[in-house]
């Protein structure tokens, strides 16, 4: 019984204290739910429409909005808008890459508005839920069709929008954050102090 005592004493040391504990959590769960839940709702759609939809159908569930607006089942096999259809695998690797340095950058993060950690959650779930797809499928399902007649259109999924918009803030965020090191002022005379 002394042992056990001692081995359980042993563990509890390596446990972090209450307050740090609570920080811990605050800290992954600020990266980690947004995550989860952007993964979540992208496998879900995508599973939804990769078993309702033919592939290369479209559906108009918005009928005054069907030139610009549908739902459809494509097979991405390249990176956003298509492009390099015949590099997957070279996306996978770059998408895990991204998921490793997210974690590993997270971690010196502490600081960090909640923002910031919103948007890296973000990029974090639409970046597993689309290397999940390549992983396991060989190629990504896009869903959500979006087109301007006559000009251009676009098929993407939750996951890619997710990415967007975190990548969006994190550059919004660093666009408006004042540098550390700014020009020193000019004292009357016009040189620099």
């Amino acid at each position: 019984m002394a042992q056990r005592a001692c081995a359980v004493g042993h563990f509890a040391a390596l446990l972090p204290q209450a307050g740090r504990m609570e920080r811990f959590v605050k800290l992954w769960a600020a990266l980690l739910v947004p995550a989860l839940i952007v993964f979540a709702l992208d496998q879900a759609a995508k599973y939804l429409v990769r078993t309702n939809i033919a592939l290369g159908e479209v559906l108009t569930p918005i009928e005054p909005l069907r030139e610009v607006f549908g739902i459809t089942f494509s097979q991405n096999t390249g990176a956003a808008f298509s492009l390099l259809p015949q590099a997957g695998d070279l996306f996978l690797i770059i998408a895990i890459a991204m998921i490793v340095g997210i974690l590993l950058f997270y971690r010196r993060m502490a600081g960090a508005s909640w923002l910031t950690r919103l948007a890296l959650g973000l990029v974090l779930g639409g970046t597993c839920g689309n290397a999940l797809d390549r992983l396991t499928l060989g190629y990504v399902v896009d869903w959500f069709l979006v087109r301007i007649p006559n000009v251009a259109a676009n098929v993407s999924n939750f996951a890619d929008h997710a990415i967007v918009i975190g990548i969006g803030v994190l550059f919004l965020l660093s666009w408006r954050a004042k540098p550390a090191q700014q020009a020193e002022p000019e004292d009357s005379s016009g040189s620099l102090q």
